[in-house]
């Protein structure tokens, strides 16, 4: 059980700092354990890494932002922790299968990756209750 409260309090710190600059040292030391055990228990509870949970965390945001913001691509690249829009796009692309310009054309946000949640020893996590779906004419 004691896992389960270390995993909670590692993905409610990384939720509120997504915006940050997040390494596993600073979450590390945030949860009270190396790098190492911590990234471990991560991955044992939620089924990837702690670096690639904040990757598609970030890029579901970064989608959300897309959608129903007019901010430019490169400042939502930027506060997803992008060093260019280049990258940023390579990332998008491979997690929604356009580049992120072409996702904000088509207009409907479609979450990939969702916050976990831990209860008790499940691991529970948000889905759209309906599925979008778009069809081409």
């Amino acid at each position: 059980m004691e896992h389960t409260n270390i995993i909670k309090k590692t993905i409610d710190y990384i939720e509120n700092n997504l915006d940050s600059q997040l390494n596993l040292d600073t979450i590390a030391k945030e949860a009270g354990y190396s790098k190492f055990h911590l990234n471990r228990m991560f991955l044992e509870c939620v089924g990837c890494t702690i670096y690639k949970y904040i990757q598609m965390r970030r890029l579901t945001v970064a989608a959300e932002k897309l959608v129903y913001t007019k901010k430019p691509v490169i400042d939502i690249a930027y506060e997803a922790n992008y060093s260019s829009q280049e990258s940023f796009t390579f990332a998008f692309r491979r997690l929604y299968g356009h580049p992120p310009q072409e996702y904000r054309a088509i207009n409907v946000y479609t979450p990939k990756f969702h916050k976990f949640e831990l209860k008790g020893n499940l691991i529970m996590f948000y889905k759209p209750a309906v599925k979008c779906e778009v069809i081409a004419a």
